[in-house]
C-alpha cells in the first residue's frame, strides 16, 4: 500500500536528495511542493505524511517568504490530525515556532560538520527514532530551537546541550541534522559561506571530503528514519 508523502521544499539548493530516494524505496509516493517557485501550500488532508525540508531563511521570516506562515499552519494541522510529520533543519525550527517554542540564532554560533547524535533516555522508546542507535549526522545551521513548547520532548542534544532531535506531538518530530544531504548538496552551501568559513579557519573542503567518505555510514544511519516514517504513515492511514 503506497503512502502519500508531501515534501515542502523551501529553495532549490535544499532538495529532498537522499531522503526522497529512501522514501520512494520504502513505497512512498512523493508530492514535492515548491512554494519558492510559486506552488501553493496544500491542505494536509490529502497526504499520509509530511516532510518539511531545510532552507537558508529563518523560522520567523514570514514577511520575507510568504509561504512560511502557511507551512506553520500546515504543521499545526498535521499535528492535530495525527499525520506523521518530520521537520529537517529549518523544518524542525518551523515546527518549534509553530507549536509555541522559540527558534533563534544559536548563541554558540554556526554548526558545521559531522556531529554525534547525543540521544537522551527519552529517545529509547520513541516510535520514529528509537531504533536508530549510535549515529552521526550532518549539521549545517546558524539557528536552533532554543526553547521547546509545552508538551514537546527533547530526544537528542549535542555535547554542548544544543537541541538536535525533538518530538513535538505524538506523530511529529524535528531533526536539526540533515539526513538528506550529501557532499554535492553541501559543496554548494560551502561556496555560499566560504568567506565566513575562511574567517573562522574552517577547512570546508576537507569537511566535504569527509562527508563523501562517510556516505555508506550516513546511508545506513538515516535510511531507517525514512523507512520508519513511511511505516508510521501507513499505520496512521489505517
Amino acid at each position: 500500500m503506497s503512502a502519500r508523502v508531501l515534501v515542502i521544499e523551501h529553495e532549490a539548493g535544499c532538495p529532498p536528495a537522499h531522503f526522497a530516494t529512501w522514501l520512494r524505496g520504502a513505497g512512498a509516493e512523493l508530492a514535492v511542493c515548491r512554494p519558492w517557485a510559486g506552488d501553493e501550500v496544500p491542505a494536509v488532508a490529502a497526504y499520509d505524511a509530511v516532510v518539511v525540508l531545510g532552507g537558508s531563511m529563518g523560522a520567523g521570516d514570514d514577511d520575507l517568504h510568504w509561504w512560511l506562515g502557511p507551512v506553520k499552519q500546515l504543521i499545526r494541522d498535521a499535528i492535530d490530525r495525527g499525520t506523521p510529520t518530520l521537520g529537517i533543519c529549518l523544518g524542525h525550527q518551523l515546527m518549534g515556532a509553530a507549536t509555541g517554542g522559540v527558534a533563534e540564532r544559536s548563541p554558540l554560533g554556526q554548526q558545521v560538520g559531522l556531529y554525534d547524535v547525543g540521544w537522551l533516555p527519552e529517545a529509547a522508546d520513541d516510535p520514529l527514532v528509537g531504533d536508530l542507535g549510535p549515529v552521526r549526522g550532518i549539521q549545517w545551521n546558524h539557528d536552533l530551537v532554543t526553547k521547546l513548547p509545552d508538551g514537546a520532548v527533547a530526544l537528542a542534544q549535542t555535547a554542548a546541550g544544543e537541541l538536535q532531535v525533538a518530538r513535538f506531538g505524538p506523530r511529529a518530530w524535528g531533526v536539526q541534522l540533515h539526513p538528506e544531504a550529501d557532499e554535492l548538496v553541501i559543496a554548494a552551501w560551502v561556496d555560499d559561506d566560504r568567506d565566513e568559513h575562511d574567517a573562522r579557519g574552517i577547512d570546508a573542503d576537507a569537511w566535504v571530503a569527509e562527508i563523501a567518505a562517510a556516505r555508506a555510514e550516513l546511508d545506513a544511519a538515516w535510511r531507517p528514519l525514512a523507512e520508519r516514517l513511511v511505516e508510521l504513515a501507513r499505520e496512521a492511514r489505517t
